[in-house]
């Protein structure tokens, strides 16, 4: 029996072969476990608040003292729906593809069979931009809000999803004096927001902070003789290493009263919905965190698969879909994805926005 290239079996092992990009947030702080990927529409949001309750000493005719559990909140949520798409008409395939040999001689067949896996590599790009915006969001806003589209242009219902009860969430701080002016307190700062950390029983590692943040940093001379004392970082010779796209490290192990935390620059950016370059990360904000933070959860899919009468369920990170327009000889492939980001424990990022002017 031959294969067929379009069921959805055999899509989703060419999705599968794709290696998307590397990205700061979505990999760093929210990674996705095999329980993260669920065969529902809806996932459960789960995180519980942090402890330093201590053990109490009893006498030897007393008993146990209770230990009371810590706050544990549990949710269901609907995560919004991405799905992207790209046709394949039988004029795509008379024109010489990128890169190729201008008397190539390519096959039809083989010119779709080699569109195909490029417009998946090209759809799950964008998906995984979209996830990095996500986490990313979740970390300033300490929740979500995402806008949801009928179509290309007419916008459609919003959901929102917070981490936090009441009005103002616990994960913001406030600087007294901004960090580019002459009562700056920068590492009193960070000392600070590390505390909030602390006192969660989280352990502050990273500090995050925009690019123009950075700048700040290499004209505060009690900062760069800090890093300089701790990493070996010369002023005038600071030698960033690059870890992810977009993403530098200024220094690694540098002593906040205490705490030992590597410094990340971001200055990553994607194109919002009006064409606009935009950071992922604000240019005058910082935050301070650690890996793992939180992670990035997958609901099903529910659609009639191609070739098939009745409606199927799918679950996974990305989920292929094909149509086909025969009378029109145009073929579209989709990909489809359910994903929520949501931190592991409660409030794990201290977040400082307009710490410059």
């Amino acid at each position: 029996m031959p294969l067929d290239f379009f069921s959805t079996y055999m899509l989703r092992a060419a999705v599968e072969e794709v290696r998307p990009e590397k990205f700061f947030f979505k990999d760093r702080y929210f990674p996705t476990g095999a329980e993260d990927v669920f065969t529902t529409d809806k996932v459960l949001v789960e995180y519980k608040k942090g402890t330093r309750k201590m053990a109490a000493f009893v006498s030897d005719r007393g008993s146990s003292i209770p230990l009371e559990r810590t706050g544990y909140s549990v949710t269901e949520f609907a995560p919004p729906k991405i799905s992207i798409s790209r046709s394949l008409s039988s004029d795509d395939l008379k024109k010489r593809g990128f890169g190729e040999a201008i008397y190539a001689n390519t096959k039809p067949a083989e010119r779709a069979a080699r569109l195909q896996v490029k417009d998946f590599a090209e759809m799950d790009d964008a998906i995984t931009r979209r996830e990095e915006w996500m986490c990313a969001q979740t970390m300033i806003n300490n929740g979500c809000t995402m806008q949801e589209y009928v179509d290309a242009k007419t916008e459609g219902g919003v959901k929102y999803i917070k981490f936090y009860e009441g009005d103002s969430s616990p994960h913001e701080y406030t600087v007294a004096n901004q960090w580019n002016g002459g009562n700056a307190n920068i590492i009193g700062d960070i000392y600070a927001m590390c505390e909030l950390l602390s006192r969660r029983g989280l352990n502050a590692t990273d500090l995050v902070v925009g690019s123009d943040v950075a700048d700040v940093f290499y004209s505060d001379d009690t900062l760069m003789r800090l890093i300089d004392k701790n990493s070996g970082i010369i002023v005038g010779e600071i030698n960033e290493r690059f870890d992810y796209p977009g993403v530098s490290t200024l220094a690694n192990g540098i002593n906040f009263r205490g705490y030992k935390l590597r410094i990340f620059v971001v200055s990553t950016s994607y194109e919002n919905e009006n064409g606009e370059d935009t950071p992922y990360f604000p240019k005058d904000s910082v935050m301070v965190t650690f890996p793992n933070c939180g992670h990035l959860m997958y609901g099903n899919d529910f659609h009639i698969p191609f070739g098939k009468r009745d409606y199927e369920t799918f679950s996974g990170k990305r989920i292929p879909k094909f149509a086909l327009d025969q009378p029109n000889d145009v073929r579209t492939q989709m990909l489809i994805s359910h994903p929520l980001a949501v931190p592991a424990v409660y409030c794990p990022y201290i977040y400082a926005k307009n710490v410059i002017s």
